[in-house]
């Protein structure tokens, strides 16, 4: 009787199951196509050699790895590191008011101003680059402006130093980091705010610990979404830096486009892979000791 009883239901288990399947198929065979594979082929290139007439030649060696580590690349490996640190910082620092605002003072505004806030992703992210240089330059609109309103006298070297490559990956990567924030600070209860300044809380007090804490998931989100892709640019620093503020990307670019040492290429990807993928991990593990704190 339970084998009768139960003989219905394992065809119906069975074919829910390759509905499952079939659902699923789609995105597995994205995955697979646009991830795995792709990823499995730099692994299987970075094991190889290039000989005199730029020919691949399969080695299986990790002789490339060992390249990584020499130390005329790290000092580039750890200037791509402070580098997009930095812009993380300063996107959250510039984000998190904006983001505030749009919040809590947007009103009935509000998908205006986040229109605003994504408007630069309208044009290409090259063309506004190329926009930063003509403004930078010696002879560019800033000086030009710090010049006739009497503030120095002689152009500043703007363009092609550090702060040119930060200030352009900054304005490059800021909305990644304000539309994250928004999303945890326009979720924020009203109520908590009017609990804290009843109990007497300043509003310095009740930013630190009340609104930030509760915003951290947002935080946590737009540095990622700025470190990262600022991590691996490698357009900001070739139109704007000059050669000692490359990174890790232009060394990148140049083994695949100018050394046709494509092995060598592929290791410093996977290596820069990796170091984002630790760098992740620890900041994640960091905010999360925070919030435990808090």
């Amino acid at each position: 009787m339970s084998a009768a009883t139960s003989a219905p239901g394992g065809p119906r288990r069975i074919a829910s199951r390759w509905v499952g399947l079939l659902l699923v198929a789609p995105f597995l065979l994205y995955v697979l196509t646009f991830l795995v594979l792709p990823l499995a082929s730099v692994v299987v290139l970075s094991t190889h050699q290039v000989n005199d007439q730029y020919h691949l030649e399969p080695a299986w060696t990790l002789d490339n790895y060992q390249r990584v580590l020499d130390p005329e690349n790290l000092p580039i490996l750890l200037r791509s590191a402070r580098y997009a640190g930095l812009t993380s910082f300063f996107c959250l620092l510039a984000g998190y008011p904006l983001a505030w605002f749009i919040a809590r003072h947007g009103g009935r505004h509000k998908a205006l101003l986040l229109l605003l806030v994504m408007l630069p992703f309208w044009t290409s992210y090259l063309v506004r680059i190329f926009s930063w240089m003509t403004l930078l330059q010696t002879e560019g609109l800033l000086n030009g402006a710090l010049l006739g309103l009497g503030l120095i006298r002689e152009p500043l070297s703007l363009l092609n130093t550090p702060f040119s490559v930060v200030l352009g990956l900054t304005y490059g990567f800021l909305p990644f980091a304000t539309l994250p924030l928004y999303v945890a600070l326009e979720r924020l209860d009203g109520t908590l705010l009017e609990a804290a300044a009843d109990l007497g809380a300043r509003p310095a007090t009740t930013f630190w610990k009340v609104v930030f804490p509760l915003s951290l998931p947002g935080v946590v989100a737009g540095g990622l979404l700025t470190f990262v892709p600022a991590m691996g640019d490698f357009v900001t620093p070739e139109i704007l830096g000059g050669v000692d503020t490359l990174m890790i990307g232009n060394l990148i670019q140049q083994q695949f486009l100018a050394s046709y040492d494509w092995p060598f290429g592929s290791a410093l990807s996977l290596v820069l892979m990796g170091l984002m993928l630790v760098s992740i991990l620890a900041f994640l593990k960091l905010v999360g000791s925070a919030e435990s704190l808090a």
